[in-house]
């Protein structure tokens, strides 16, 4: 199975996700690559569309190994932080908040932060590989006090899935291809272009 582009995929995603349709919920976009499914699904859905930033925090000694996960509202901390020192954790936390604030602003401008607090949320992105940046995600979003979180994804290998799927912060995950021969994302598209900034921008400032 492929998908021709983003846009199918996202329409795809929108027939399984007709049940929220109108409804109390709020659809969440990964960027960069989430936002121009998350736009399609908001518009047929009738939802507002946000977008959710968070970043890793790398181990003082290996950048590439996440040892938790920030959002401009929480951050969460793995095992592996325990023997990071407490300085190390807070500088780090409030460099990454204030990339994400500046992120936050280019993207949205001075426009607020949508109260998550009793909403259903449908984070939206446009394929998983490990499954291990959305579940970070989920559950600061959790913090939040959302009523429901689902996650919609046109694309996963079957092991991320089934680690969403026994998450306690996940309650519904709808995933439409589960390939055993993942490799990458962009494999299952036939058009999987990069998304810049710019297009971020203009799918929000379409969408609101």
């Amino acid at each position: 199975m492929k998908f021709k582009n983003r846009d199918e995929a996202a329409l795809l995603l929108a027939e399984k996700l007709n049940g929220y349709k109108d409804g109390n919920a709020v659809v969440l976009a990964i960027p960069r690559g989430g936002v121009p499914l998350g736009y399609v699904i908001a518009k047929q859905l009738d939802l507002p569309l946000e977008i959710v930033l968070s970043k890793k925090i790398g181990h003082p000694n290996h950048k590439e190994y996440a040892i938790g996960a920030v959002t401009l509202k929480s951050r969460i901390l793995s095992e592996a932080a325990k023997d990071v020192s407490k300085n190390y954790i807070e500088s780090e936390t409030e460099k990454i908040r204030e990339n994400l604030r500046k992120r936050h602003h280019e993207f949205c401008g001075d426009k607020k932060e949508l109260n998550l607090q009793g909403k259903i949320l449908i984070v939206v992105d446009d394929g998983i590989a490990t499954g291990n940046t959305i579940l970070s995600t989920v559950e600061m979003l959790h913090d939040q006090k959302p009523d429901k979180i689902v996650i919609a994804v046109p694309v996963s290998p079957p092991s991320a899935i089934i680690n969403l799927q026994a998450s306690p912060f996940v309650d519904e995950v709808i995933c439409l291809f589960t390939p055993f021969d993942f490799r990458a994302v962009g494999q299952f598209y036939e058009d999987f272009g990069e998304v810049n900034d710019e297009q971020v921008k203009q799918f929000l400032e379409l969408a609101n």
